[in-house]
């Protein structure tokens, strides 16, 4: 399989933790969007929406949007599971995450914010209040559904003592919070769901950081 990737997309790190979570070999190609090569016919001609990730398969097929990714991988690559088995567990999962992939980070995703700053002359300041403003609401949300956590599903994880699809979102959504300096100290359960993921390898190599385009 080849990922197409950027160091900084949070959508990208999200797939290359599962990737490394199942031990799943995975070429990356890096896409550089500040030089806009997602714009490029090279690479629409293979996801015409133009965003990273995206993800070719070994028969040459390729999928784009990291959460139809992360389901096809689980559902192809079961072991280990990133879902619970039962269904109402499997929703809760789901909810978290797409909590994060639909409610938080398309409001600060780097096209936004550049249409933010140059098509709508947003200036800095006002636009880091209005990314802080998104973080704060959808980790304040999140931190309270941690909170009401019940056994089993307290544990290390956002659910239990197992890494699932909602630890995929997480960690770089808090990657990306901490890189735009957002307070994060009233959220100490996402803090040591995010301590303790990266203390393990499968999360620690996807940091961006560590990617050869970093």
């Amino acid at each position: 399989m080849k990922l197409f990737t950027y160091f900084r997309s949070t959508a990208a790190y999200r797939v290359r933790i599962a990737l490394n979570l199942k031990g799943l070999p995975a070429e990356l190609l890096p896409v550089n969007l500040v030089e806009k090569k997602h714009t490029e016919a090279a690479y629409t001609d293979l996801n015409p929406q133009g965003l990273v990730p995206a993800l070719m398969l070994e028969s040459g097929e390729v999928m784009n949007q990291s959460m139809s990714i992360l389901e096809y991988l689980d559902e192809q690559y079961p072991l280990p599971p990133l879902l619970p088995t039962g269904p109402l567990e499997r929703a809760e999962v789901r909810s978290f995450a797409y909590e994060i992939a639909c409610d938080m980070h398309p409001l600060n995703n780097l096209r936004v914010l550049k249409y933010l700053e140059n098509d709508l002359g947003v200036g800095a300041q006002d636009k880091q209040t209005w990314y802080e403003h998104w973080i704060a609401t959808g980790f304040t949300a999140l931190e309270q559904r941690l909170e009401l956590r019940k056994p089993p599903q307290q544990g290390s994880f956002c659910f239990g003592n197992t890494a699932t699809i909602a630890d995929c979102l997480l960690i770089p959504q808090v990657y990306n919070a901490l890189r735009f300096n957002c307070d994060m100290q009233p959220y100490p359960l996402i803090n040591a769901i995010n301590e303790h993921c990266l203390s393990l390898n499968a999360f620690e190599a996807a940091r961006p950081e560590n990617q050869a385009d970093a």
